[in-house]
């Protein structure tokens, strides 16, 4: 069993698209960072980009609430896609997170947007698999 744990910022505004059987398919990068202090006490940094995919449901909530900058818990899987260049037949490898959950933290009025969350009642809200159709 494996599970992906994230909590971060949106890097660029969710890109959705739909697949040949109408599913809605929701693209995005989140960046995670990590803060130490070293031997000497200076403060250490750490970012770290993971792409993420999201679908149905979850997919066009992410869609419609989340923008750039927006901060996030994602719980899902690591998959590995691959596809051929069209140009050179190279095989290309890119790993992702699939959600299987999500939940937005920013607050109302955090400044990064409206401020709204999928339900407009609070101010984190959680897409689970009750939420998804398939």
């Amino acid at each position: 069993m494996q599970k992906v744990l994230l909590i971060g910022y949106l890097g660029r505004d969710p890109e959705v698209k739909y697949s040949q059987q109408a599913t809605a398919i929701a693209q995005f990068s989140v960046a995670t960072t990590e803060r130490w202090k070293d031997k000497g006490s200076t403060l250490q940094e750490h970012t770290e980009w993971f792409a993420v995919k999201a679908f149905g449901r979850r997919a066009e909530v992410v869609g419609e609430h989340l923008q750039k900058g927006s901060r996030i818990y994602v719980e899902g899987r690591k998959r590995t896609e691959s596809w051929d260049d069209k140009q050179t037949g190279a095989k290309h490898y890119r790993d992702l997170v699939y959600v299987d959950r999500i939940e937005f933290l920013d607050s109302k009025g955090s400044g990064n947007g409206n401020g709204e969350t999928a339900e407009g009642a609070s101010d984190a809200t959680t897409v689970t698999e009750e939420d998804v159709p398939f």
